[in-house]
């Protein structure tokens, strides 16, 4: 069994809801195009500066990064979406490079939550020293090295197009003995052994065959997921300290516009609770939770059932983005795994709703830095507005008229 597949997930959220309550915009406001220097094909925008041992280098802004910009006065929000992918290694089944795609034909970014271990040998795992946990140890499998060589290849190809490279830390400790104990201090040790292990691949793995990351991680890291949604308490002192700029590690949220957090330092970006086709409950916007909620978290469930399972997932997701879309235009926050439970339904289910998502006038899917950026430069009033929305809520009036009126701060939020 892969180290994706033996995965323990959202061990917390599963149980507390269990299967109950798991739980085109105009130009102005969202310019196509980079913010740095791209020949437009994915291309670094200046030759790579290698960095520590050259596992990554910095080769200059990131590619294909659209421009974020200040709503007008009475102009109604885009819908954003964010499709973000925890642990994010490429196995055989090769579903990190099919998302690649998926994204590519849709105009999408996304946001690849990357597990640290999936970068280090299982022969160097005496290297890892996880918090409360013996030397080398993880609830998650080391890859193969054939596997960490693809997904280092992946991850590389992946921030060219313009994909976020998040952290989904390393050994996905959950439930009793995991992550939900750990200090800020054992975050900051679990945090940096992650990035240490992604930015020193070269020297641990031995590989000479393949070009650097082309950006510096220190820098690039700016948001992650913890395991199972669990420890974000202790967390958030540790990212806020680091310089972080969001967290997407809340059990579960709201479909509102987001809010800060950690004394305002951190946007607090949850997966949400989104309608759940033929149940009065809701259940929370990933794929685990679907799976919780048809097979009783067994990825081997009922194969009678999976057409109706695909069907009921994708359209899940697709009554949450149309709640979202035809209300208050709160971003949509859709979490999966690279995993084949339930012979593949779930992948299946994300690609046809990215599809029927793509069709719709004013959708950005964006990666969660892209978003954080967009709503740090808008008005604070304006986003304090957006706030007072319930999901599924139109504004009053319509959008001319609620955002009709420009608050005079004229100060971009930080």
């Amino acid at each position: 069994m892969s180290g994706i597949s033996r995965r323990r997930l959202l061990t917390a959220a599963a149980s507390a809801g269990a299967l109950g309550a798991l739980s085109a915009c105009s130009a102005n406001d969202w310019s196509v195009g980079s913010t740095g220097e791209s020949d437009g094909k994915g291309s670094p925008s200046q030759p790579p500066k290698p960095i520590g041992d050259g596992s990554t280098a910095d080769t200059g802004a990131q590619p294909e990064q659209p421009k974020a910009q200040r709503l007008k006065p009475g102009e109604r929000p885009p819908q954003f979406v964010v499709f973000s992918w925890d642990g994010a290694g490429e196995l055989s089944n090769k579903l990190f490079s099919r998302f690649r795609k998926v994204a590519a034909d849709h105009g999408a970014s996304m946001t690849f939550f990357l597990s640290g271990i999936y970068t280090l040998p299982e022969s160097k795992k005496h290297l890892y020293r996880p918090p409360q946990h013996p030397v080398g140890a993880s609830a998650i499998g080391y890859l193969s090295d054939r596997h960490i060589h693809a997904t280092l290849q992946q991850i590389r190809a992946a921030w060219l197009e313009g994909h976020e490279i998040g952290t989904h830390f390393n050994g996905h400790f959950c439930g009793a003995d995991g992550v939900r104990l750990w200090s800020p201090a054992e975050w900051r040790s679990e945090i940096d052994q992650a990035i240490g292990f992604v930015t020193r691949w070269k020297t641990n793995t031995g590989f000479t065959d393949l070009e650097p990351l082309p950006f510096d991680y220190r820098k690039e890291l700016i948001g992650g997921r913890a395991p199972c949604l669990e420890g974000q308490a202790n967390l958030l002192p540790t990212v806020a300290d680091l310089g972080w700029k969001y967290d997407a590690s809340s059990p579960g949220g709201l479909q509102i516009w987001p809010g800060k957090v950690q004394g305002g330092r951190v946007w607090d970006l949850p997966l949400q609770s989104i309608p759940f086709p033929g149940h009065s409950f809701q259940v929370l916007s990933m794929d685990y939770n679907l799976m919780a909620n048809q097979s009783n978290a067994n990825p081997l469930g009922d194969r009678s059932r999976f057409a109706a399972w695909r069907a009921q997932a994708r359209d899940s997701y697709l009554a949450g983005f149309r709640r979202a879309y035809e209300g208050n235009r709160a971003p949509l926050f859709i979490g999966n795994h690279f995993e084949r439970w339930n012979g593949g339904i779930y992948m299946d289910a994300v690609e046809q709703a990215i599809a029927r998502i793509a069709e719709h006038d004013e959708v950005r899917m964006v990666s969660f830095r892209q978003l954080v950026e967009w709503l740090e430069v808008q008005d604070p009033a304006v986003l304090r507005k957006l706030r007072t929305l319930s999901p599924g809520q139109s504004p009053l009036g319509g959008w001319a008229e609620f955002l009709g009126t420009a608050s005079g701060s004229g100060t971009p939020s930080s």
